[in-house]
């Protein structure tokens, strides 16, 4: 008998102390569990949307690869009394600098980078991605002479690392919460009424300057926005530039 509760007593201490051990390993001591927990810093993420009472919304177009529509865009936007915000990758800018320049001189265009050659930014170290942001940068500015402070990432890759490395760039780093499809194809009628029904207060619309129906949908989403009592603001009027807090889901919020 008395050997049995020496042998019991042996497997509870050796059980214990696997026990700790693994607890050691890991850094989770009972109740510094849930400070440690709790000291695990969340995820950054862009600004997806904004929180805000104004009916505003910002209507966006990347820009990377065909030009054909683009000042049929921007003459839309300004016959409507309408703005934009495009997002211009580099080679993009230094291909078509002549209608870079007509875009810079509207009151009623924004101009934000895409990045210098448009790849998977989570991919590149961070020294790539300091070189993606400032060559587009200076470039964009060289050819329009304004400053750039919004930048989208492509296909919106991003990571922590990234977000870090543009706002040291001095950049904030833009998604959107409503996406038109436009790049798919989609007919002038679907393109408007995803845009339409899909946009709130604070929204961010995503769409591209040569998509096949864009240029033909825009008109009617205007339209149909105004209708419900939306105004239209660039994204760099619409984002809070300071004093504020982004949410798991992108909405940024005053602080």
């Amino acid at each position: 008998m008395r050997f049995l509760v020496v042998k019991r007593r042996t497997i509870v201490a050796i059980a214990l102390a696997a026990v700790l051990i693994a607890l050691a390993v890991t850094g989770v001591y009972y109740t510094g569990a849930a400070t440690i927990y709790n000291n695990v810093s969340p995820k950054k993420v862009p600004i997806y949307s904004v929180e805000t009472d104004e009916k505003a919304v910002a209507l966006t177009f990347d820009a990377a690869w065909g030009a054909d529509k683009t000042l049929g865009i921007m003459e839309t936007l300004e016959e409507k009394d309408a703005c934009g915000t495009f997002f211009l990758v580099g080679f993009w800018a230094e291909k078509y600098s002549d209608t870079l320049k007509k875009l810079a001189k509207s009151e009623k265009i924004e101009i934000g980078t895409h990045s210098a050659s448009h790849p998977y930014m989570s991919k590149l170290s961070k020294n790539e991605m300091a070189l993606e942001l400032s060559t587009s940068k200076s470039l964009i500015e060289s050819i329009t002479g304004r400053k750039v402070e919004l930048f989208r990432p492509p296909y919106g890759d991003y990571s922590d690392a990234l977000l870090a490395t543009a706002k040291e760039n001095g950049l904030y780093t833009i998604q959107w919460d409503v996406d038109s499809l436009d790049w798919k194809n989609l007919s002038k009628e679907q393109i408007a009424s995803r845009v339409v029904s899909g946009c709130r207060n604070g929204s961010i619309v995503l769409m591209h300057n040569d998509g096949k129906h864009t240029l033909e949908a825009l008109p009617a989403i205007i339209d149909g926005l105004r209708a419900k009592g939306f105004t239209f603001k660039t994204v760099g009027d619409l984002i809070y530039k300071d004093n504020y807090t982004i949410d798991h889901t992108g909405r940024q919020i005053r602080s």
